[in-house]
Order: structure tokens, then C-alpha cells, then sequence
């Protein structure tokens, strides 16, 4: 294998994808099509054979030290990063994959290695409150920390490491690629952020430095601690609520529900803006019943005006026997949620369906006409509607 790809290797090697095609977003149904750099030149890591722990005292070539994590007696160390607080042996890997104790120390294995860069409309994170018809750089790794059954990504998402190739370059070099690239902002998605949580930390910095915009699409799993911290430097979140029963979160996604409410919250009082994605599945979450309820949650704790996107599910991964989501089934669940008093709600992967589009909740007129990603006309002028100055929550070009 070839050593480090440098960044004028990279760019030659074509590995940035063109606008808007290949990844897709958590719930995307568009084709994933992944980037396949030379692969850098990696320690072997195997659970079987775990690297032999250096001497106290001695750099790790290639690692970077992880964030948020105790170190126990007997060098085991316990990571604080996600709900799951794995405790890990030394030579063991958590959850995730995608860091491993070393002599009682914490590390992480794709820090300035990602396997997905990508420039994208904003409009596919979603972020439909967000600066419209912006680009975004965005970046994923491998792995992630649920097993959702449905992945779109499962490509990245559901493989480790050391199975899926990867580039090396540094959050500076990101930002700045992102910024020749004529870039608004950096966006970090296709797998779940949280098992990435250095990198993607270390990049939004650098771009909050550069006067670029930061945001991340995530399935609600962090940590508390870190979440604050990482809010610090972000501008907007879009969080995938899957669904609003427990049983969903454990036999589909190998997860928990509460994590995700209570980081709904956080992000909510954080004054950050904030997006929501619900995924509906057919037959698996699609319960008009339990949509009213997390429709009457988001209202009641949250807020009315927080921006909600129901999804069509697509075939994929483990669920490839299911049907798609009929489209009235997403425009009950729409219904509902105008019924209960959200004012901005949406159906994702229908394009050219009215709800791609943003009306005015005081005189109704559209104010963000698009046709799925593209944006066809603008008339939020200064963080209000252009025709009865009302005020629109988000994040505009003007305001």
C-alpha cells in the first residue's frame, strides 16, 4: 500500500464527488456511491491480534487520542462520548468501532481519515431553515453507533474501520478544500457524527474560524458533556428521530429512545437551530397514533416552530422486503402534525411534492419554493415572510 495521499494527490485523484450526486443523507433514497481513494497506510488492527501497547511515554503513530473518556483500574477505560458508555479492556474496540484502548489510553482510529467527502445542497441534510440553495462540504467515516435495519449509508455506516477505504487529510486541509471548493459551510452526516466526534470537533473550529457555517445530522445518541461543547461551535443540527416507542429503538435500531429526547432538548435550549427528521417505515413506525404523540412532544417540550421532516423510506440494507412509504401515508402523518399545531412541516423523498416547499403560517403564501434539493424562489427577506413580514425561525443569507 501507498503512504498518505497528499492533498494535491487527492484533488487530482477526483476523489470530491460533484454536486449532489453518490452519498446520500440517514434517510436518503438516492444511489450511494462511495469514494475509493487509494487507501493510506494503516496499523494492523485486529480484535485477535491487538497492536502491542507502546512504551509509557511514546507516541502512537496514526492515532489520536479520544475525548471524553475515564480511565479505569487495570487499564480499562470506560468512553463518555455516546449513551452507551462502553467500559472496553485494554486492546478491546467499543461499540463503535472505531476507537480502541491502548495501555488504558482511549484512541481513535479515523481522526483526519474519512471515507466520504462530498459537496452538497444544504437542502439534502435537511436543512430546509438554513441559509437555502447553500453548498456544503460534508464528511462521513466509517461505522456508526446504532444497527439500524434500514441504513441508506449502511455502506459506511455498518462497516468498521478497517474494512472501507479512507483518506488522510487534517481539518485545516478540510476547510480549506471546502473553501476552494466555494463552500458555505461544513457538514458532517452519512454516518452518525458522534463516532467521529474528534475530527468532526476539530474541523467545525477551524471553519467557525474561517467564517464558514457548521452543521451536523445525527441520531441523538451524545453525550451531555460533549454535546455542550460541540454546540459551542456548531450553527445548526438536524437530529433523526426514528421513532416514539422504545421497542422501535431496540429491535430496529439497537438503540435507545430517551438518549434522543433528552439531546432534542439540549440542542433546543441551546438556542442552536434545530431540525427534525422522522423516517417512516412501512409497517415498523407508521402508527398514526404514535405519530400524534411525538408530534404533541415536539409541540409541548420543544417548540411549534421547530421544522419537521417526514421521509419516505426506500428498500435497503436489512429491509429490502418492505415496500416503500406510500405517499399518503406521509401526508396523514403531515396532516397530524398540522392538526396539533407545528407550523412548519415537510415530506421528504417525493420530490416535486407541495411540502418540499415552505409556506407562511400567518398568510399562507410559499416562501421557499422548491423542487426536492433545488431551491426555485426565495421570499424570506431578513428572517421574515416578504408578503406579511412574518418571522420565519432559522438561519437566512440577510439576517
Amino acid at each position: 500500500m501507498r503512504g498518505k495521499l497528499t492533498r494535491r494527490e487527492f484533488l487530482q485523484k477526483g476523489v470530491l464527488a460533484a454536486l449532489g450526486a453518490g452519498l446520500v443523507s440517514c434517510a436518503g433514497p438516492q444511489r450511494l456511491a462511495e469514494i475509493t481513494p487509494t487507501p493510506t497506510k494503516r496499523p494492523t488492527l485486529t480484535a485477535e491480534a491487538p497492536p502491542t501497547p507502546p512504551a509509557e511515554g511514546t507516541p502512537i503513530p496514526e492515532l489520536h487520542e479520544a475525548r471524553y473518556y475515564l480511565q479505569l483500574d487495570g487499564n480499562w477505560v470506560q468512553c463518555q462520548i455516546c449513551f452507551r458508555r462502553c467500559t472496553v479492556p485494554d486492546g478491546g474496540w467499543g461499540f463503535c468501532r472505531n476507537k480502541i484502548n491502548i495501555g488504558g489510553r482511549y484512541y481513535t482510529l479515523v481522526y483526519g481519515h474519512p471515507s466520504a467527502l462530498q459537496i452538497d445542497p444544504i437542502e439534502k441534510e435537511p436543512a430546509f431553515h438554513m441559509l437555502p440553495g447553500a453548498t456544503i462540504f460534508c464528511t462521513g467515516t466509517a461505522s456508526c453507533n446504532n444497527r439500524c435495519k434500514f441504513c441508506q449509508n449502511w455502506h459506511l455506516s455498518q462497516r468498521s474501520f478497517e474494512e472501507i477505504e479512507h483518506i488522510a487529510i487534517s481539518p485545516e486541509e478540510t476547510v480549506e478544500l471546502a473553501q476552494e471548493k466555494g463552500c458555505d459551510g461544513v457538514s458532517f452526516t452519512y454516518n452518525e457524527p458522534t463516532v467521529f466526534y474528534e475530527h468532526m470537533f476539530d474541523v467545525a473550529r477551524v471553519a467557525k474560524q474561517a467564517g464558514m457555517r457548521t452543521l451536523f445530522h445525527t441520531n441523538g445518541g451524545m453525550s451531555e458533556e460533549p454535546l455542550a461543547a460541540l454546540l459551542e461551535q456548531m450553527d445548526a443540527v438536524t437530529v433523526d428521530l426514528k421513532a416514539f416507542t422504545p421497542e422501535f429503538y431496540q429491535e430496529v435500531s439497537s438503540s435507545k429512545l430517551e438518549p434522543v429526547l433528552r439531546t432534542l432538548q439540549q440542542i433546543h435550549q441551546s438556542g442552536v437551530h434545530l431540525e427534525i427528521v422522522n423516517l417512516v417505515v412501512t409497517t415498523l413506525n407508521d402508527d398514526m397514533d404514535d405519530i400524534w404523540r411525538m408530534c404533541q412532544w415536539i409541540r409541548h417540550t420543544l417548540s411549534d416552530e421547530v421544522p419537521l421532516h417526514f421521509t419516505r423510506f426506500f428498500p435497503a440494507y436489512k429491509l429490502t422486503s418492505l415496500p416503500p412509504t406510500p405517499v399518503e401515508t406521509l401526508e396523514s402523518a403531515a396532516h397530524i402534525a398540522d392538526e396539533e399545531g407545528l407550523q412548519y412541516v415537510y415530506i421528504g423523498n417525493c420530490p416535486g411534492h407541495v411540502r418540499n416547499s415552505t409556506f407562511c403560517p400567518e398568510c399562507g403564501e410559499n416562501i421557499i419554493a422548491r423542487l426536492h434539493f433545488a431551491v426555485l424562489s426565495l421570499d424570506v427577506e431578513k428572517g421574515k415572510c416578504r408578503f406579511c413580514g412574518h418571522t420565519i425561525p432559522g438561519i437566512w443569507w440577510d439576517a
